[in-house]
C-alpha cells in the first residue's frame, strides 16, 4: 500500500513541477502555440475508442504534441497499436498519463453493510503509457487519416447555438466581461468591442466556464474574494474549462487572465494536487457546456 501511495505522490509532484516550470517561463499549459505546430487544435483522444482524454491528461498530451511536433492528437497504448495491425517504432518514448477514480474495498463494503453504514471509498491513481500515432507504423488508414479542419464560418454558429441552448442569462454591454455569482448572470461587451468576432466567443465561453460553477450546476466554491487562493483556483478552472471547450469546438484557446499567473503559482506550490483538481473540474465544466452543443462529453 505504501508503494502505491508513494507512486501517486510522485506523479502529483512530477506533473505539478512541470506545470510550475511552464508558468514560470510565461507559458500556460492549456494554451499551446498551435500555429507553430503541424497539428490542428483539438482535444486529445484515444485513436481506437475515440474517447477524449480529460483533466490533467489534456495538459500532459497537449504539451507532448508540441514537444514532439506531432501531426495528430490521437493516442494508443502499445497493445492497441499491435491489435490494430501496427506497432510502435523502435526507440520511441511513450507518454505517461493517469486515471484517477475511487473504489470501495470489498472487506470495508461487507463490514459497512453488516453495520448498516455506507462504506468509505479509497482514491487511486493509475499510470499508463500511450504513444502518438505518429510514433507508430503499419496502422490502418482509418487511424492515421488527418481530421478535417472546419472553417471559422462553420464554427461560430455552433458556439452561438450552444450559448442560446444553455439558457444562461448573458447580458451584452459595458466594457468588462464577468460572471456575477450572486445574481447568476454573465456580462460580455458587444461584439464590436473585440478585434475579431471569434474573440467574443472565446470570452463568452470563459465566463460561461464560471457560470457552470453555480450551486445548481457544477457547484464549485465561488465565494473567494479577489486575490484569495480560492479566487485563483476558480479562475484557473474557468481558464482551462474555456480552453477545453474551445478546443472541442475547433477554436484555438487564448489567454484571458495571464495577470493571475503569480496567484496560480502560489496555489500550485502550496498543493501538488491543486492542478489535478482544477483540471478535473475544468473538464466537467467544459463537458457541461458542450452538452448544449450536442457533444456527448465522453472522456477518460
Amino acid at each position: 500500500m505504501s508503494r502505491t501511495i508513494d507512486q501517486r505522490q510522485s506523479l502529483y509532484a512530477e506533473v505539478t513541477a512541470r506545470v510550475i516550470a511552464e508558468l514560470e517561463e510565461g507559458r500556460l499549459p492549456w494554451v499551446q502555440p498551435w500555429d507553430s505546430a503541424s497539428c490542428a487544435c483539438t482535444m486529445p483522444a484515444n485513436g481506437v475508442t475515440g474517447r477524449r482524454y480529460s483533466g490533467i491528461n489534456v495538459l500532459i498530451l497537449w504539451a507532448r504534441v508540441i514537444e514532439g511536433g506531432y501531426s495528430s492528437q490521437r493516442w494508443l497504448t502499445y497493445a492497441q497499436a499491435q491489435a490494430a495491425g501496427g506497432n510502435v517504432r523502435k526507440g520511441e518514448r511513450g507518454t505517461t498519463v493517469c486515471y484517477a477514480d475511487r473504489f470501495t474495498p470489498k472487506a470495508k463494503d461487507d463490514s459497512a453493510r453488516d453495520d448498516g453504514q455506507e462504506a468509505r471509498t479509497v482514491a487511486f491513481l493509475k499510470r499508463f503509457t500511450v504513444f502518438n500515432i505518429d510514433q507508430c507504423e503499419g496502422l490502418p488508414e482509418a487511424l492515421t487519416q488527418a481530421p478535417e479542419v472546419r472553417p471559422e464560418i462553420e464554427i461560430l454558429p455552433e458556439v452561438a447555438a450552444l450559448i442560446e441552448a444553455s439558457g444562461a442569462d448573458v447580458r451584452i454591454g459595458g466594457d468588462r466581461a464577468h460572471y456575477h455569482p450572486a445574481h447568476d448572470y454573465v456580462a460580455v461587451p458587444p461584439v464590436a468591442a473585440f478585434r475579431e468576432p471569434i474573440n467574443w466567443y472565446r470570452t463568452a465561453l470563459h465566463e460561461l466556464g464560471h457560470w457552470t460553477g453555480h450551486p445548481t450546476r457544477r457547484d464549485r466554491d465561488q465565494s473567494g474574494a479577489f486575490g484569495s487562493a480560492s479566487y485563483a483556483r476558480e479562475e484557473l478552472v474557468a481558464e482551462m474549462a474555456s480552453a477545453f471547450a474551445c478546443a472541442s469546438l475547433s477554436i484555438r484557446p487564448t489567454v484571458r487572465h495571464a495577470d493571475y499567473v503569480g496567484s496560480w503559482l502560489q496555489v500550485l506550490r502550496h498543493d501538488d494536487k491543486a492542478i489535478f483538481r482544477a483540471a478535473s473540474a475544468a473538464s466537467k465544466a467544459a463537458d457541461y457546456l458542450l452538452g448544449f452543443a450536442g457533444h456527448d462529453g465522453q472522456s477518460s
